[in-house]
């Protein structure tokens, strides 16, 4: 800690802070949070980070050590009792209501009123005004505040959680992992945020795996490692490649070798694929060994268009083929899409991809009923041995196959949900942003993952908001933009500039699409 600290009186001291599940999963933490400071919290999923937050935020009780808010002893019983006293969290699980609208969402504790309050009328015009000013904080402008919060997509859905927190005074702030689902644009306006609430000097915990985000946000970093606290420091005295081998305690290469693959025939035929306004005829193929990406920015239909693909969303005009050699089939739901052989992966892992309350052991055998039971029973001999065996490929870090789903890290609940599909005989496997909230280390297990998926000849289709990640990975990128796929691009030909462009291309007051064959070079695959 450096001297100017030294003299400070921190905001919240945290000591000998410990938490048991299972096992131990943080262990004599100590740290001291400053005013008007962005402590970067980093370290591998399983590190501890959330949990050190839930801590902090009084959603989780420690079971060892105390903390101080002010010079104050701090132990809050609840999430409301840490926020009444200033400590606020913006986690990765939304803490929204979808059935309320995006004002009523805002400012749910602090409805304005009309008349006596004992009348319980609430002053609509004016919430609608207040939340707009709210709102347009973070960049949602476009939207009407009395939009349902359950009609907007995910990325939406996170800056109005971001924009509740931002109400009001608070002394703590802490974001984890706020802008995974957010537009360059969108991370703009929240670091602006950031930098007036340091300003008012409030202390503010950063956890974010984008490194280049920690550089231009952080004055300090901490890293955890398996629970414990392993370094800390300001933030200009480290490198990227510095966190990354203290996270991971190990070295990481910059470049992924995801082995030599046969790029065969197609497996997967998307034509003129379209419902409404939403996805508008998009048409594109994915062949045996590939790993095809999708880009575009929030809203230009990317998780739609998998949606339809997998049968969770119903088209209203195009088709799907699936198979060697290809065929049209009928997908009017997701068992049809598992019976012909597709399998996805969805962003939202918690509200649609996992039952969090139960055992990592049946989450896995959700996709794999036939092959654990027994005249229509599961055994569970067969369930345990399948799951220790997804555990082990995956290296999810767990104390075995009965924890519950719900007790891991982010980037181990993804890995669940992989390995849910590995034992299936799928042929094309859908990808919605697999590694969002998931750390450096917990990355190249996917990629390299996602290799030997592909070696086994089969199709993937890779949706993330990373560029960079599509193009480390990817052998052609497709572009979404206000619903259309408005280029392929391989990758002898793709650039960075090339694919915002593309991204772009759709919103623009003319007709700026390119033809998917003006920027794909035949062949260039085989």
């Amino acid at each position: 800690m450096d001297s100017t600290h030294d003299e400070m009186t921190a905001v919240l001291s945290v000591t000998g802070i410990g938490k048991t599940y299972a096992e131990p999963v943080l262990a004599d933490v100590a740290l001291d949070l400053f005013a008007g400071e962005v402590l970067a919290l980093t370290g591998e999923n399983g590190a501890g980070k959330s949990t050190l937050s839930k801590i902090i935020g009084g959603l989780t009780e420690p079971t060892t050590g105390a903390m101080r808010l002010a010079g104050e002893p701090y132990a809050p019983a609840s999430r409301t009792a840490a926020e009444t006293l200033g400590v606020r969290m913006v986690m990765q699980e939304l803490n929204l209501l979808p059935t309320l609208s995006v004002a009523e969402n805002l400012f749910l504790n602090h409805l304005p009123r009309t008349g006596p309050k004992a009348l319980g009328w609430i002053d609509r015009r004016q919430l609608r005004e207040d939340a707009r000013v709210a709102m347009a904080q973070v960049g949602l402008d476009a939207i009407d505040p009395d939009t349902l919060v359950g009609e907007l997509g995910i990325g939406h859905q996170q800056m109005v959680e971001i924009a509740r927190n931002l109400i009001g005074d608070c002394r703590v702030l802490i974001l984890d992992e706020p802008t995974a689902m957010l537009t360059a644009r969108e991370v703009d306006l929240l670091f602006e945020q950031i930098e007036r609430l340091k300003e008012r000097g409030v202390a503010l915990v950063y956890i974010s795996h984008r490194l280049e985000e920690l550089a231009r946000i952080a004055d300090r970093v901490a890293v955890l490692r398996d629970g414990r606290l392993v370094f800390t420091d300001r933030m200009a005295n480290v490198t990227s490649e510095r966190i990354v081998t203290l996270m991971v305690g190990r070295e990481i290469g910059e470049r992924i070798d995801l082995g030599e693959r046969k790029i065969g025939a197609p497996l997967l035929k998307v034509d003129k694929l379209g419902r409404g306004q939403v996805v508008r005829d998009v048409s594109f193929d994915v062949r045996e060994g590939e790993i095809f990406g999708v880009s575009g920015l929030i809203g230009a239909g990317r998780t739609e268009l998998m949606r339809m693909i997998y049968g969770a969303d119903l088209a209203d005009r195009g088709t799907v083929s699936i198979g060697r050699p290809l065929a049209p089939v009928d997908i009017a739901s997701p068992a049809d899409a598992v019976k012909h052989g597709i399998a996805l992966i969805t962003e939202d892992r918690k509200g649609e991809g996992l039952l969090l309350p139960q055992p990592i052991a049946a989450n896995i055998s959700l996709g794999n009923l036939r092959g654990v039971a027994k005249r229509g029973v599961v055994d569970a001999r067969r369930e345990t041995a399948l799951a220790q065996t997804q555990i082990d490929a995956l290296h999810v870090r767990a104390a075995g196959p009965a924890q519950p789903v719900g007790e891991l890290s982010g980037g181990n609940q993804q890995k669940v949900v992989i390995g849910r599909w590995l034992a299936r005989a799928t042929t094309v496997l859908l990808f919605d942003e697999p590694t969002r909230g998931i750390d450096v280390g917990a990355k190249f297990d996917i990629y390299g993952l996602m290799g030997t998926l592909a070696r086994e000849g089969r199709a993937l289709v890779v949706v993330s908001s990373d560029l960079r990640e599509l193009m480390l990975i990817c052998d052609r990128i497709g572009v979404m933009s206000a619903g259309r796929m408005t280029g392929i691009f391989t990758r002898e030909n793709w650039t960075q500039d090339a694919l915002l462009a593309a991204a772009f291309a759709g919103y623009s007051g003319r007709d700026a699409l390119l033809h998917p064959h003006d920027t794909q070079h035949a062949g260039s695959l085989s």
